[in-house]
């Protein structure tokens, strides 16, 4: 990996992650792979049998048990308007358990992943702040100091957002 002089810019855009542009756009995911609710279902749906394909491989191969939580792998992206998904698996937010590590674990991989691949831009949804029940806020704050932190020499970084309560919680960690 050869990162770059700079954080990534950071990018705020409301609407829907499958309309994005980018070299790879990634998916809040659940273990299985194999398509789900949210986000997920509709990166499958609009993206077409060529993710789940090659989802099915994976399973096949090297993530027989699922990939694990906070983890990251790509695929094509099918016929979404981006080279490659980033598959990414966000944790379920607990009341009991501190588990923002795997939340962070989500975006550094995603990124590791997106520097293996080359890609440049990369959109991100709020990893968790849906069915996953993590707190917009905290989510948010989560993933913009994560991705201010990391290493990469991705340039763009979109965070696609699905409503305005997202997209002010966003705003307000963006500055």
């Amino acid at each position: 990996m050869t990162a770059s002089a700079s954080a990534p810019a950071l990018t705020l855009v409301a609407g829907d992650i499958t309309e994005q542009p980018a070299d790879a756009v990634v998916n809040a995911a659940n273990s299985s792979l194999l398509g789900g609710g949210g986000v997920d279902g509709a990166i499958h749906r609009r993206g077409g049998p060529e993710i789940l394909a090659e989802c099915r491989a994976l399973r096949a191969s090297h993530y027989g048990k699922g990939l694990p939580t906070g983890q990251a792998v790509a695929t094509t992206a099918g016929r979404l308007p981006a080279r490659w998904v980033i598959h990414t698996v966000g944790p379920v937010w607990s009341g009991s358990e501190d588990r923002s590590h795997l939340l962070a674990s989500c975006y550094r991989e995603s990124l590791r992943v997106a520097d293996e691949l080359g890609a440049r831009t990369v959109a991100f949804p709020a990893i968790s702040a849906g069915i996953y029940r993590w707190p917009l806020d905290d989510a948010a704050r989560i993933a913009v100091e994560t991705v201010r932190a990391a290493e990469t020499a991705v340039e763009e970084v979109r965070f696609v957002l699905f409503d305005e309560r997202a997209y002010a919680a966003f705003a307000a960690r963006v500055g």
